[in-house]
């Protein structure tokens, strides 16, 4: 394949053709335009959040800087130093809202009061990214959760639900349908293609009789009925084509609900395969948490919920390290196989911006503030603590600003943020 690089480069819709047989190329180095400089691969971003927190003195370091002692968390990724930053001191305005969980639901979007009388959640992260580079691949971005709730988020403020289920997950990124299956998708697609065309034309009619504010909002509305008539037609041209082919087999739900390692590792697996395939470049992850003892965890004897609310109790804290030091772990697995797949001058991860962490900065108190945050990969410049005040926190908000004009949005504002950019962030 060296003579193709060389010479001129692939479609990236390439596909290879024979014994009656057509299969999806993923992403080569020979797609890269002739004229580029050299190979090109597409930007990436994950967002992945633990719901019950983080235990902050495992996880934050107390010096700053590049030579902080590891806590025990980061113990954990320790040969992968130099691919993250820890940031401490971020925080969302405002973020209390109808209970002490509630912050989970904005933290990909930085809306204040979630949950509170005339709360209505705003557009996510991911899917403002996914808005503008989602038609470049089958899926716009995936969103995915081995245990709690969707982080994604519309435009109008609805939730997304989040896919709890890796064999359907699976099924829906690798198994091709039979052809009846194939043109029945498109039959529903055109279908819903004409009803959207019916309800356009009555709700311009109605437009003729509304108030300035009734307008607005049916405004709103004709906007996303466009976008959805776009992304209609983009899924008919995508159902017609094949899905990649991967060495994976087909995986099984894990069988013990509550043996939620077995459950991160499938899905990092499956989050990995999806960017290696170019499946989607934009995918929101709830880690999760539960209200049960995890299986396979050596020494956790305790409801996990009840742990993360463990009152400065010693032992508890004890358990709950047990819990989280392994979900570092099994992190630590992912960025692993991440750096293993090799393309275009790098790995996988020097494609992918990865921000992990919690809505949490205390579990304990469903204290909202002081956030645990990770941001891996990505291109950056990494390998240390980026410490800013604790006591008047900046906003989380700030860093996402930075990560979506990586994707190649231009705006300089995002939610609650007060800054474009982010100390600690070096390009």
């Amino acid at each position: 394949m060296s003579h193709i690089a060389k010479k001129h480069s692939l479609n990236r819709r390439a596909f290879l053709k024979g014994t009656g047989a057509t299969v999806a190329l993923p992403f080569l180095s020979a797609m890269t335009p002739a004229f580029a400089a050299g190979p090109v691969a597409p930007k990436r971003f994950v967002a992945m959040n633990g719901g019950l927190g983080f235990h902050a003195p495992n996880f934050i370091p107390t010096e700053t800087g590049a030579n902080y002692k590891t806590p025990l968390y980061l113990q954990k990724l320790e040969k992968h130093r130099k691919d993250f930053t820890v940031f401490s001191g971020l925080s969302h305005p405002n973020s209390n809202g109808n209970s002490g969980h509630a912050s989970e639901l904005t933290w990909l979007t930085s809306t204040p009061r979630p949950g509170l009388a005339g709360f209505k959640n705003t557009i996510s992260l991911d899917q403002l990214m996914a808005k503008h580079i989602g038609a470049a691949t089958r899926f716009p971005s995936l969103t995915v959760g081995a245990r709690g709730q969707s982080l994604s988020w519309t435009a109008n403020g609805v939730q997304i639900p989040a896919q709890m289920h890796p064999a359907k997950i699976f099924r829906s990124l690798f198994v091709n349908g039979t052809e009846k299956e194939v043109a029945e998708e498109i039959k529903n697609l055109e279908r819903g293609r004409s009803i959207l065309d019916t309800v356009l034309d009555d709700a311009k009619t109605l437009n003729l009789t509304l108030g300035a504010r009734d307008r607005e909002k049916l405004d709103e509305y004709f906007t996303s009925v466009r976008e959805l008539e776009i992304r209609l037609q983009q899924n008919k041209q995508w159902a017609n084509r094949p899905k990649p082919k991967v060495n994976y087999k087909e995986p099984q739900d894990v069988a013990d609900r509550n043996d939620i390692l077995a459950k991160q590792r499938l899905m990092y697996d499956l989050i990995l395969l999806a960017l290696q395939t170019d499946s989607t470049r934009v995918i929101a992850f709830s880690i999760g948490g539960m209200n049960a003892v995890p299986s396979n965890i050596p020494g956790v004897r305790t409801d996990w919920h009840m742990l993360s609310h463990h009152g400065r109790d010693e032992d508890k804290i004890g358990e709950l390290a047990r819990i989280e030091a392994a979900e570092f772990e099994v992190f630590g697995e992912f960025l692993t196989k991440l750096k293993k797949v090799k393309e275009a001058g790098g790995h996988l991860l020097d494609h992918t911006a990865i921000l992990f962490g919690s809505n949490l900065g205390n579990a304990s108190s469903h204290s909202w503030r002081n956030l645990p945050i990770l941001l891996a990969g990505g291109g950056y410049k990494h390998g240390h603590h980026v410490a800013h005040d604790p006591d008047n926190n900046t906003p989380f908000a700030n860093l996402f600003v930075p990560l979506v004009q990586r994707m190649g949005v231009e705006t300089d504002k995002f939610g609650s943020s007060t800054a474009s950019t982010i100390r600690g962030l070096e390009g």
